[in-house]
């Protein structure tokens, strides 16, 4: 039996609790806020990994655009969603990571670092008198020679991928993705389909808008500018 709007709204005021049909209304207006979000993607190449993210003009105007983070040298994170909440997460994030590495003298693996986002996530979920972050993730990073992505949601669902989108262009962009992602791909190969990847998703964007970093076995965490892909002839 379908819910009245004045059932529903018994469920989704102030706390995080199942309706009747299995539903957790406030998880379900988080991924509403991700699909208003920034365009974002992931994606593997042979030797590391390239994150994106599309940047408004309004954005372009501020001092802290950033939607594409580094975590560490090994490791970077996309967020996609309420602005605020994924800045919070990223520096949680980056104190994990310097945690890990006081604590076992290495650099934490990627599926660590996703599953403590994905756990964080999940840990707003169930208490009272929280609301679920209203942002997804798409962290990647190379660890002993091994590039991997993974996508994190409002829910704490946890995924790995060869290559993914999220945000308000997420499936256009994934479609693109799925249809021209191949294993073995070079660097330049990877940027340039992230970059034609992100502008089928926002028809309307330009180069200037689109943010890129990537993660080599051997250089590690780069930014790549957008006068820097303009050089590599992706900026029609």
């Amino acid at each position: 039996m379908q819910m009245t709007n004045q059932q529903q709204s018994q469920y989704d005021r102030g706390i995080t609790i199942f309706s009747p049909d299995g539903r957790l209304f406030q998880v379900e207006y988080a991924k509403e806020a991700v699909k208003k979000g920034a365009t974002a993607l992931g994606l593997v190449y042979e030797d590391g990994v390239v994150l994106a993210a599309t940047r408004t003009n309004q954005d372009l105007k501020v001092r802290n655009p950033e939607k594409v983070f580094k975590l560490d040298d090994h490791l970077g994170i996309v967020t996609s969603g309420l602005v605020a909440d994924g800045r919070t997460l990223v520096e949680e994030s980056r104190h994990e990571a310097q945690n890990y590495l006081m604590t076992y003298d290495e650099e934490i693996p990627t599926p660590v670092m996703a599953k403590f986002v994905a756990d964080r996530c999940q840990h707003f979920t169930q208490y009272g008198g929280v609301r679920p972050y209203g942002v997804s993730t798409i962290s990647g990073g190379v660890k002993d020679g091994n590039p991997k992505v993974y996508q994190t949601d409002p829910s704490g669902t946890l995924n790995q991928w060869n290559a993914v989108a999220i945000g308000k262009g997420g499936e256009d962009t994934t479609e693109h993705l799925e249809e021209n992602w191949e294993e073995g791909l070079e660097e330049e190969e990877a940027i340039e389909m992230a970059v034609e990847a992100l502008k089928k998703g926002e028809e309307d964007i330009e180069t200037e808008n689109i943010e890129l970093a990537v993660v080599d076995v051997e250089d590690q965490y780069q930014r790549v500018e957008p006068e820097q892909l303009e050089d590599k002839g992706l900026g029609a």
